[in-house]
C-alpha cells in the first residue's frame, strides 16, 4: 500500500468499532456477570493446558479476524476462565463483584490516563487524594501521604524503600555502600513479599529476621525484642518492623500496640501491612482487631480484597505530612514535571512514586463508595465476620470436620476427615494420609466446576481448607453447599 493509501486508509471504522462494543458489553453483561453469579452454573470449565490451547487457538497471524469470530473468541475467554464473582469461589482473599468498583473500573480503561499530572488526570489527581485521606482517618491519622499501589507486595516493598530513606537518605544517590548492613524484622507468618522486598531492595534476605508467634498465628513482642537486640549485637542497624493484621493462611492479626513500643524503644520504623485484614477499620464490631495500628509509620491496605472493589486497588499510607515519598522517589523529569506550568504544580504527585505510567485505581473504590456509604461498607464487612462464624458452627456439628482453630478474622481453616481415616488419628501415616484429602477434593470439585476453595500445609500441620467469605451474594444456601460438597467429594477416599 502505498503512503498516500496508507494515510487516507481509517485506521478503524468507528460505526463498527461501536457495534463490536456494543456485542462485546452484551457478552460480558450475560456471559460473565449473570452466568458468572448464577449458583446453577460452573466456577470453572476446566480443561487441561493442552487441550485449553487448542480451544483457544492462541496463536497470532498476520491477517485480522472477522468480527464474529472475535466475539465468539470473547465468549470462549470468559467460558473457560475461573468466575471469581461466583457465590461458590472461595479460593483466594478476594472474590465477588461490585457494579459501581466495575463501572468504575470500565471507565478508568475507557478514559485511558496515566495517574501522575494534574494536567493530564485532574478529576483523578483529586479524587486520589480525598480517598486516601479517608482511609488514613480511618486507621487514626490526621494528616499524612499515600498512593495508590500495583499490590500490596509492591506497598510492602515502598514501606521498606521509604524506612531505609527515612534513616539514610544518603542511600539513594550513593547507594548501598553509603549505609550499614541494615536488619529488617516480620514474623515467621508474614507475607513473602517481605523476603522479596529485602532482596529487591538490596537488603538481603539472610538480613530478614524472622520472629517468632504463637498459637494463634501472633508475633509475640517479647521475641521481636530479642530479636533486635541480636542483630544489634551482630552490628546491624535495626531500620524496619513488619507487622500483619491478618496473615495469608490463618488470619491473624500481630499485636500493634505493644510491637509499637517495641519499636519506638529502639527507634525503628513501624510498617503494618493490613492488605488483608485493613478493612476490618470500617466496622466498629470489629476495629479493635487493630487497635494500635495509629502508631504505625506507614500502613498498606488492599480494598481489592475484604470490600470487593476489583483488582487492583492497594493503598500505601504514611502518618508523615512530609514530602518523605516525593523525595525518595523523585527523579525531576523536566518533560513531565516541567517548573512554569500554570497551574500549582504541588498536584502533580506522579513523581512520588517509583512508577511513571500509573493506573487509575482511586475511581472504583470511589463510585463503589458513593453508592455505599461509610455504613454500606460497614456492613460488608459485618457480614463477611457473620458467615464465617456461621460455617464454623457448622463445622462443629459435623462428623469429620476439624477447624484447625477458632477463627479471629474471616480465614477458616479446617480438615475434612474422610471416614476412612476417622478413629486412626493415633497411627503412624495418619498426617501423610490425612494431607492427601483435601488435593484430592480440590482435584474433583475443580473437574466438576462446582465450586473452589484454597488449601495449604502449615508448619506441621497436614494439608487444610481455608476458606474465606468476601462476596455480599453469597447465601447461607451457599455455605451449606459447600460443606455437603465436600463431603460428597471426599466421603470414599
Amino acid at each position: 500500500m502505498a503512503d498516500n493509501d496508507v494515510l487516507s486508509h481509517p485506521a478503524l471504522d468507528k460505526v463498527a468499532g461501536e457495534e463490536f462494543l456494543q456485542d462485546a458489553f452484551q457478552i460480558m453483561m450475560e456471559e460473565g456477570i449473570r452466568k458468572g453469579m448464577d449458583v446453577s452454573e460452573k466456577v470453572c470449565d476446566w480443561k487441561e493446558p493442552e487441550e485449553l490451547h487448542q480451544i483457544l487457538d492462541l496463536d497470532l497471524k498476520d491477517s485480522g479476524e472477522s468480527r464474529e469470530r472475535l466475539l465468539e473468541r470473547c465468549r470462549e475467554v470468559i467460558r473457560y476462565s475461573v468466575k471469581t464473582c461466583h457465590p461458590r469461589f472461595f479460593n483466594q482473599l478476594f472474590s465477588g463483584l461490585d457494579p459501581h468498583a466495575l463501572t468504575g473500573q470500565l471507565i478508568t480503561d475507557m478514559l485511558n490516563t496515566s495517574q501522575y499530572t494534574y494536567e493530564i488526570a485532574p478529576v483523578f489527581v483529586l479524587m486520589e487524594e480525598v480517598v486516601l485521606k479517608q482511609l488514613r482517618k480511618l486507621i487514626g491519622w490526621e494528616g499524612g501521604d499515600g498512593i495508590f499501589c500495583p499490590g500490596g507486595s509492591i506497598s510492602n516493598i515502598y514501606a521498606m524503600n521509604v524506612a531505609r530513606y527515612h534513616c539514610f537518605p544518603e542511600c539513594k544517590q550513593k547507594g548501598n555502600w553509603a549505609v550499614p548492613r541494615l536488619a529488617a524484622f516480620t514474623s515467621v507468618e508474614c507475607h513473602y513479599s517481605i523476603q522479596k522486598g529485602a532482596a529487591f531492595l538490596g537488603i538481603g534476605t539472610d538480613n530478614v529476621y524472622l520472629v517468632a508467634v504463637d498459637e494463634k498465628g501472633k508475633m509475640i513482642p517479647a521475641d521481636l525484642e530479642k530479636q533486635i537486640k541480636q542483630a544489634k549485637s551482630e552490628r546491624a542497624v535495626p531500620f524496619f518492623v513488619n507487622a500483619t493484621c491478618g496473615t495469608t493462611v490463618l488470619g491473624a492479626f500481630d499485636p500493634l500496640a505493644e510491637i509499637a513500643e517495641v519499636c519506638a524503644r529502639h527507634k525503628v520504623w513501624l510498617h503494618v501491612d493490613a492488605a488483608w485484614g485493613g478493612s476490618a477499620l470500617l466496622s466498629r464490631k470489629h476495629r479493635h482487631l487493630l487497635d494500635g495500628i495509629n502508631r504505625a509509620d506507614s500502613v498498606a491496605w488492599n480494598p481489592h480484597k475484604m470490600l470487593m472493589t476489583g483488582l487492583q486497588c492497594s493503598a500505601f499510607l504514611l502518618q508523615h505530612s512530609s514530602d518523605l515519598l516525593q523525595k525518595c522517589h523523585c527523579a525531576k523529569a523536566t518533560y513531565l514535571f516541567q517548573t512554569d506550568k500554570f497551574y500549582d504544580m504541588s498536584y502533580d504527585r506522579g513523581d512520588k512514586t517509583i512508577q511513571c505510567g500509573r493506573k487509575v485505581d482511586c475511581l472504583k473504590l470511589w463510585l463503589m463508595w458513593k453508592a455505599n456509604g461509610t455504613r454500606g461498607l460497614e456492613q460488608r464487612v459485618d457480614r463477611a465476620f457473620a458467615f464465617t462464624r456461621y460455617l464454623a458452627d457448622e463445622i462443629k456439628k459435623r462428623e469429620g470436620f476439624q477447624l484447625v482453630q477458632e477463627p479471629e478474622f474471616i480465614n477458616l481453616c479446617f480438615w475434612f476427615v474422610p471416614p476412612s481415616l476417622r478413629g486412626k488419628e493415633g497411627s503412624t501415616d495418619y498426617s501423610h494420609r490425612l494431607g492427601k484429602v483435601a488435593p484430592a477434593i480440590k482435584e474433583r470439585m475443580m473437574k466438576k466446576g462446582s465450586m473452589m476453595v484454597s488449601y495449604q500445609p502449615h508448619g506441621n500441620r497436614a494439608n487444610f481448607f481455608r476458606q474465606v467469605v468476601t462476596n455480599p451474594a453469597v447465601t447461607k444456601a451457599d455455605l451449606d453447599f459447600f460443606l455437603d460438597e465436600i463431603e460428597r467429594l471426599g466421603k470414599d477416599l
